[in-house]
């Protein structure tokens, strides 16, 4: 028997995951620019991508992708 079962998943995960992301580059002091050119997208993508709003999506490649540019682990990311 299948039935639906209940979790909890935190709705402000994107903005979390940005302000993250956002944290981390500034402590490998690393500029958007520099960040969007290793990680092959446009210096928009990234200033949307780490605004206060959060709402730009992030795919688990490019995830992965800035992980290693940063030399942090993908976990730290989802810490609040």
């Amino acid at each position: 028997m299948k039935y639906k079962r209940s979790f909890e998943f935190n709705p402000e995960i994107k903005s979390i995951i940005a302000k993250n992301i956002r944290k981390y580059r500034i402590e490998a002091n690393i500029t958007q620019e520099q960040l969007a050119l290793d990680c092959d997208r446009s210096y928009e993508f990234i200033r949307r991508l780490e605004s206060t709003q959060g709402k730009e999506g992030i795919s688990l490649d490019l995830l992965y992708r800035v992980s290693v540019v940063l030399d942090t682990r993908i976990d730290k990311f989802f810490e609040e």
